[in-house]
């Protein structure tokens, strides 16, 4: 599906070069988008909440993806519920 701002001329053009790139190409670009992502959350974190130590931003970005504090309980019963 298209998002709405982008034009029907470079939704063409850029499902033309996902088509055309390999399949490890496109996993490659993937992962390192989800790493993006995944900096992206840190810094947004790290922004909130300065105070929190390299290990607290990554108990916090884990709280964030699960989304569930019951079972991010469940999994991780001894980290700490850290504020988002």
């Amino acid at each position: 599906m298209r998002p709405a701002d982008t034009s029907e001329e470079a939704w063409t053009f850029y499902l033309q070069t996902i088509r055309a790139m390999r399949p490890e190409d496109r996993v490659s670009m993937s992962l390192a988008m989800t790493e993006d992502a995944d900096r992206m959350v840190a810094d947004g974190v790290r922004l909130r909440h300065p105070e929190y130590s390299p290990e607290d931003v990554e108990w916090a970005m884990k709280r964030r993806r699960v989304d569930d504090d019951a079972l991010f309980r469940e999994v991780w019963p001894g980290a700490p519920l850290l504020p988002l």
